[in-house]
């Protein structure tokens, strides 16, 4: 199975959901999981920060310096914080609000004019991603990851379950070679 890297093209594919009731509470709880886990990372490098500007090896300051470098990763996040160990929050949304985060800070050290990052806050607008995973397939298709289109109206996400869609994703469909699902994310707009 080919990487992403070494795929010919990259499309960006923009289609349309019709979400139910239970399906928009799913949205909703991954996305303030996905903003929370955010905040946090951003919380944690500025007290960090502030810590390491002592420069007297105090034993409480060295204690809290060591209990927020190992509170960075999702797992202890999750072990401290008990609700992101809700069954509805997807895994992978945990891990991409992380990468996010990181790659804020990338970009902040590579450009400089990004600022550094900052809290997200809250708003209308519910946002989150998850990535498609092909477990021991052989090849990538559109068809058979844990993001996957079942036919041309309908793709299944995960924990989302079933969802129907409109949009321009027919020509992609109609494509037999070998097309890989990356990240997938998921915005809820004011319209719903």
């Amino acid at each position: 199975m080919k990487l992403m890297a070494k795929m010919k093209y990259h499309y960006g594919l923009k289609v349309r959901i019709y979400p139910s009731d239970r399906q928009k509470k799913i949205i909703k709880i991954n996305s303030d999981a996905s903003r929370f886990i955010y905040n946090e990372m951003v919380a944690i490098n500025k007290e960090l920060w502030r810590l390491k500007q002592v420069k007297l090896p105090i034993d409480t300051i060295q204690n809290r310096i060591e209990q927020l470098e190992l509170r960075q990763s999702a797992k202890q996040m999750s072990n401290h914080f008990q609700f992101l160990e809700d069954k509805r929050i997807d895994s992978l949304t945990k891990a991409n609000a992380i990468q996010n985060y990181h790659k804020a800070w990338n970009a902040f050290r590579k450009v400089h004019t990004a600022g550094v990052p900052k809290f997200h806050r809250k708003s209308y607008v519910w946002r989150y991603q998850t990535n498609c995973q092909y477990l021991k397939q052989k090849a990538a298709y559109l068809t058979n990851g844990t993001v996957h289109f079942e036919d041309s109206k309908h793709v299944i996400v995960p924990k989302l379950g079933r969802l129907r869609v409109k949009g321009s994703h027919q020509r992609v469909l109609a494509r037999s070679a070998e097309t890989r699902i990356g990240t997938v994310t998921i915005v809820k707009d004011a319209s719903g």
